[in-house]
């Protein structure tokens, strides 16, 4: 298992991208919610409200998230993190998996 940790500038825009993922099954199930942020950006201390999501994956389908989080994102030069999973229940990984896994009828 895999989760995929990235920002977006509004809670739409996280939604939307997080929704899409879902439908093409590249993701099982995300978690969405506001955080403060600061960062430096352009030589400059920027603070700002953000929308983080946690996007749950497995290994296989990693890599084709991290290109549709680069083709859909807002920003220029987006956060897009991923943790391998050291542990996970074996019920939550088996859903998961055949989850990413089913074919849309």
């Amino acid at each position: 298992m895999v989760l995929i940790y990235t920002t977006f500038p509004t809670k739409d825009d996280c939604l939307r991208v997080c929704k899409q993922l879902l439908e093409e099954r590249k993701i099982a199930c995300f978690n969405a919610f506001q955080i403060q942020s600061g960062y430096w950006w352009q030589d400059k201390i920027v603070e700002d409200q953000e929308w983080a999501a946690i996007l749950k994956t497995d290994k296989f389908k990693e890599d084709e998230v991290f290109e549709a989080l680069k083709k859909l994102h807002p920003y220029t030069t987006p956060a897009i993190i991923s943790i391998e999973a050291k542990k996970v229940d074996t019920q939550y990984l088996s859903w998961l998996v055949s989850t990413i896994s089913s074919q849309q009828t």
